[in-house]
């Protein structure tokens, strides 16, 4: 089979709106070390295709960032296959609220070197050692920790649309522009507890 789409996009997107059944929105991502990246590039393409699996997904040596519909009717399947793969077993899913399911036409699976343009190396970190994450109500209760720091890791227009009340507000276009200044303002408060949050 082939491993992309061979169709007129017009087309895909009429054989879209015939479907009759709802598609479950989602996006996810995970730092995590991937070997092979090529190969399982082309696993994940022919399982995902199989499945009915529309959507933009990035693979690279440090990890996945998706952002795909799923039929309902191969939700389980499509979480059994998930949890195939130990990179991607129990990934946290965000998934879209009052969505009809109709945002992808067709299936993207390709290999980059980041899945973020963080402006990084490779080495400048270990993708594996991350944070805790923490639910909502979590969140809350550390934020009334005198000595905690928010960080509102988006750029700067998302952060006027609304943000946490004292958070730091790093005034970047973009994600590459602003690690800098959260490392600069932060690298003095290395003993405080710091929150992070970005747009799920």
């Amino acid at each position: 089979m082939e491993l992309r789409n061979l169709y007129d996009k017009k087309v895909l997107r009429k054989k879209l709106m015939e479907e009759d059944f709802r598609r479950v929105t989602l996006s996810f991502y995970r730092y995590v070390i991937i070997d092979d990246v090529n190969g399982l590039r082309d696993r994940f393409y022919k399982q995902l295709h199989e499945l009915k699996v529309f959507g933009r997904i990035y693979l690279a040596h440090e990890g996945i960032n998706a952002q795909i519909s799923v039929p309902e009717f191969n939700w389980e399947k499509f979480i059994v296959l998930l949890n195939e793969y130990d990179q991607f077993r129990n990934v946290d899913l965000k998934i879209a609220v009052e969505d009809d399911g109709k945002s992808f036409y067709k299936l993207i699976v390709r290999t980059r070197n980041k899945i973020v343009s963080d402006g990084l190396k490779d080495d400048a970190f270990d993708v594996t050692n991350v944070g805790k994450h923490l639910s909502a109500k979590e969140f809350n209760e550390a934020m009334q920790h005198p000595d905690t720091i928010v960080v509102d890791m988006r750029n700067h227009y998302e952060s006027e649309v609304g943000h946490f009340k004292g958070a730091f507000l790093p005034q970047a276009d973009t994600f590459r522009q602003e690690l800098p200044m959260v490392v600069d303002t932060l690298k003095e408060k290395k003993d405080k507890k710091i929150l992070l949050y970005c747009t799920g």
